[in-house]
C-alpha cells in the first residue's frame, strides 16, 4: 500500500464508484470553503496504483498558526478493514503533523446501526458498531453529539425502484391526503434562479427569527448555487399561490358542493349527508373569505414557502427550507416534498433524504414536530457512526482547555 496525494480528478473518480458518496466529501464543498480561508487536501491509499481508499480534507489555520484538519464525511474508506484503516490514519497523521496540524477530525457517512421509522433497532439488519470499536482502538476519540459539526441522524425514504404510486400509498394516511388536498389549491412551485435567490433568503430569515436559529449570509447559498448548479446537482424552490385563481377554484367546489347537495330528496335518511354539505359548504366560505382578506393585505400573488435540495447520486438531500408562518395552512412544504420526491424517482436516485432529526423520539422533545412531519412519508431513522478527533500534537489539549473556556 501506498500513501499518496491526489489530485482533484483523481479524488473524483474514487469519490463517484464510492457507496459512502455524499455531497459534503465533493470538491464543490471544498471550493466553498476555500472562500472562507480553508486550504483543500486531497489524500488517498493506492494499491498497485489503483487508489482503494481517499479523503478531502481542509485545513485551517487557527492559534499560534497551528492547523485543524476536516474531512466532512470522510473517511472514504473500508472501516471493516482495520489494516487499510490503520495504515490510511498513521499517514494521515504525520501528514497533518508535517504541515503543523494539531488534530484531524472525521464524521464517516456510514450507518452505526439499521433502524426502522419509530428509531428502534431492526433484528438482523445493518451492525456496523464495530467501526467505533476500530476507530477507538487507533487512537481516534468520541466527539460529543453537541460538538458534532454534521448531522447524526437523519431521517430516509427509499425510493429504489419504486414508483410514484408505491410511493404515495406507502405514506402515512393524513400526509398522502395533506399532499392531494394541497394539490387542489392551485400552488404553484417555482424553479429560483442566482438572481432570484434572496426571495428564498428572506423566507429563511423569517423562519429563523420565529424558531430561533441563525440564517447563512445570502452570499453562501449564491456560492452554492454556482458551485453546483452547472453539475445539475442543486435546486431552490418556492411555492406561491394566485389568490385570485384560489379563490375561483374555491368557488367551482362550492358550487360542485351545492349541486350534489340539491340532488338529494327530502327524505329523513338524507340529514346526515346534506348536514356534511352544508359543513363543506361553510369550510369553503371561510377560506374564500380568508384569501379575499389575504388580497386585501398582500396583494393577488403570495409567495408560501421555500427550499433548498442537493441531488449527487445516489440521494436526494432536502437541506434547507422555510414557511411564512401566517402562510403554513396551505401546508405548501408537503407539496415542495412530493414534487422532489417524484424527481427522485424519475431521475433514479435511490434515496430521498429528509436530513436531519435529533435521534430524540419523545414526543414531549421541542423538535419532535420536525421528526414526525419526515415520518408522515413512511421512511427509516438513519443513525451514522458519529464525529472523531485524532489528536496529532499536544497543543489539541491546550485548544481543548480553551474552547472549553470559552463556552
Amino acid at each position: 500500500m501506498e500513501f499518496c496525494i491526489l489530485n482533484e480528478k483523481e479524488f473524483r473518480k474514487f469519490l463517484d464508484s464510492n457507496e459512502q458518496r455524499t455531497f459534503l466529501q465533493t470538491p464543490e464543498i471544498g471550493k466553498l470553503r476555500e472562500k472562507s480561508g480553508w486550504v483543500v487536501h486531497y489524500l488517498g491509499v493506492k494499491e498497485n496504483k489503483k487508489v482503494i481508499a481517499a479523503a478531502m480534507f481542509v485545513s485551517i489555520t487557527k492559534h499560534f498558526g497551528y492547523k485543524e484538519f476536516y474531512s466532512p464525511r470522510g473517511l472514504l474508506v473500508d472501516y471493516h478493514n482495520k489494516e487499510l484503516l490503520d495504515f490510511f490514519t498513521k499517514n494521515i497523521k504525520e501528514y497533518v503533523k508535517k504541515n503543523k496540524g494539531y488534530e484531524f477530525r472525521i464524521d464517516p457517512y456510514v450507518i452505526n446501526v439499521e433502524r426502522d421509522t419509530n428509531g428502534d433497532i431492526v433484528e438482523g439488519g445493518i451492525d456496523n458498531r464495530d467501526i467505533r470499536e476500530n476507530l477507538l482502538s487507533l487512537g481516534y476519540k468520541r466527539v460529543k453529539k453537541e460538538d458534532m459539526e454534521q448531522v447524526g441522524w437523519m431521517y430516509v425514504l427509499d425510493i429504489d425502484g419504486k414508483t410514484e404510486d408505491e410511493v404515495l400509498k406507502n405514506m402515512k394516511p393524513n400526509t398522502r391526503n395533506t399532499i392531494r388536498k394541497t394539490l387542489k389549491n392551485g400552488i404553484e412551485i417555482v424553479e429560483l434562479e442566482k438572481k432570484d435567490l434572496p426571495l428564498f433568503h428572506k423566507i429563511m430569515i423569517e423562519t429563523g427569527q420565529r424558531k430561533g436559529f441563525s440564517i447563512r449570509k445570502l452570499d453562501y447559498f449564491e456560492n452554492m448555487y454556482d458551485l453546483f448548479y452547472p453539475r445539475g446537482e442543486i435546486k431552490y424552490l418556492l411555492t406561491k399561490l394566485d389568490l385570485s385563481k384560489h379563490i375561483q377554484m374555491l368557488e367551482q367546489d362550492k358550487e360542485k358542493q351545492l349541486e350534489e347537495k340539491n340532488k338529494l330528496s327530502d327524505a329523513k335518511y338524507n340529514d346526515g349527508k346534506r348536514k356534511a354539505f352544508d359543513n363543506a359548504i361553510s369550510g369553503l366560505d371561510k377560506r374564500i373569505e380568508h384569501a379575499k382578506e389575504l388580497i386585501d393585505k398582500h396583494g393577488k400573488v403570495i409567495n408560501l414557502s421555500s427550499s433548498m435540495f442537493i441531488m449527487t447520486d445516489p440521494e436526494v438531500v432536502y437541506l434547507s427550507s422555510g414557511n411564512y408562518e401566517e402562510f403554513m395552512s396551505y401546508n405548501s412544504q408537503y407539496l415542495i416534498q412530493w414534487e422532489m420526491i417524484k424527481y427522485g424517482i424519475e431521475h433514479g436516485f435511490k434515496r430521498y433524504n429528509f436530513y436531519g432529526i435529533t435521534g430524540n423520539f419523545d414526543k414531549n422533545d421541542k423538535d419532535y414536530g420536525i421528526y414526525e412531519f419526515k415520518t408522515g412519508f413512511n421512511g427509516f431513522v438513519e443513525e451514522l457512526v458519529g464525529e472523531f478527533s485524532y489528536p496529532v500534537s499536544p497543543m489539541y489539549y491546550v485548544f481543548k482547555l480553551i474552547k472549553k473556556v470559552r463556552k
